[in-house]
């Protein structure tokens, strides 16, 4: 099908606003870039309570910000890794979506700051993601959270890095996660696939920038190999939290996001696979624009109340 018209129209402001592409821009100038189109993105709801707090990382503090919704806990929480290809992106970044999710899921949303390539390259955002998913299972009690039902989510590189820490949650002795939810990740630095090529090209996301992106995060190109970069690659996916994994059609990681998800029910993973079609990757952050963005965030909220009953 094409794109359809509300997409249609941002990537036709985009395209109205010019300048380079962001795969040739230094790294400041790229984070420039997303801060200011970030200031023409809507903001979210109001949530019952939010609060930024620094908590202990393996490699100095870490940033979360912790949404809390109305009511009486004990609630279920949700720990969320924000997009950006491991190189933009930050907890301003992520908020509109972590309200979103905190009201329409009920649940507690810990929105988590993880360092950034390459100025700290793989594997320390993954260290960091799990580091505070550890915390938040282990202060459970006071962040008014049942630790019985805990999640990870994210969006594009946090899809990934809450695939890679369902990963490590599983082999390196916890927490029991109860669901993933896995918007547009990447799970192959290999970046070739049929959707790689076709939507190489002009629906924001490009193929270069994901090479890009790659190539800011990894030290070397044995890294690409390592199931905590290429959670595709893992050698077995049993045992791991049960998925929604939603994809987008006009998206170079469509196609590394369905097999990753066709994967984990091979595996006996419980998993339902989303393609919204017509749209692309970051639309399920354009809430304030996109009709199918509040389809998806719906979605996912739904998911996560029956997972996390």
């Amino acid at each position: 099908m094409p794109v359809e018209p509300q997409t249609q129209t941002i990537l036709d402001q985009l395209t109205a606003m010019g300048g380079p592409p962001l795969h040739t821009l230094p790294v400041p100038e790229a984070r420039k870039l997303m801060d200011n189109l970030r200031a023409l993105a809507a903001t979210g709801p109001e949530v019952a309570a939010v609060g930024d707090r620094r908590i202990p990382g393996p490699a100095g503090e870490i940033p979360v910000r912790i949404y809390t919704p109305a009511g009486s806990g004990p609630f279920a929480a949700l720990v969320w890794f924000h997009g950006g290809g491991w190189v933009l992106g930050d907890i301003p970044g992520a908020d509109a979506t972590c309200r979103d999710l905190a009201n329409a899921a009920g649940c507690v949303v810990v929105s988590v700051d993880y360092r950034l390539a390459p100025e700290s390259k793989f594997p320390a955002a993954s260290d960091d993601c799990y580091a505070a998913t550890r915390w938040v299972a282990d202060h459970a009690t006071s962040l008014g959270i049942d630790p019985k039902r805990l999640a990870i989510g994210g969006d594009s590189a946090g899809g990934n890095l809450a695939a890679v820490t369902a990963l490590r949650a599983r082999d390196e002795g916890g927490p029991a996660l109860a669901f993933q939810l896995l918007v547009y990740p990447a799970t192959d630095a290999n970046a070739d696939t049929p959707s790689h090529r076709d939507n190489a090209d002009g629906y924001l996301l490009t193929k270069d920038s994901m090479l890009w992106f790659w190539d800011h995060y990894l030290r070397n190109d044995a890294d690409r190999a390592n199931p905590h970069v290429s959670p595709l690659r893992a050698s077995s996916l049993k045992g791991l939290p049960p998925a929604l994994v939603i994809t987008a059609e006009f998206d170079p990681l469509r196609d590394e996001g369905e097999v990753f998800g066709k994967r984990l029910r091979e595996a006996g993973v419980p998993v339902t696979i989303s393609r919204y079609d017509g749209t692309i990757h970051g639309f399920f952050t354009m809430t304030g624009f996109l009709d199918l963005a509040k389809k998806a965030v719906a979605e996912a909220a739904a998911a996560l109340r029956q997972s996390l009953r």
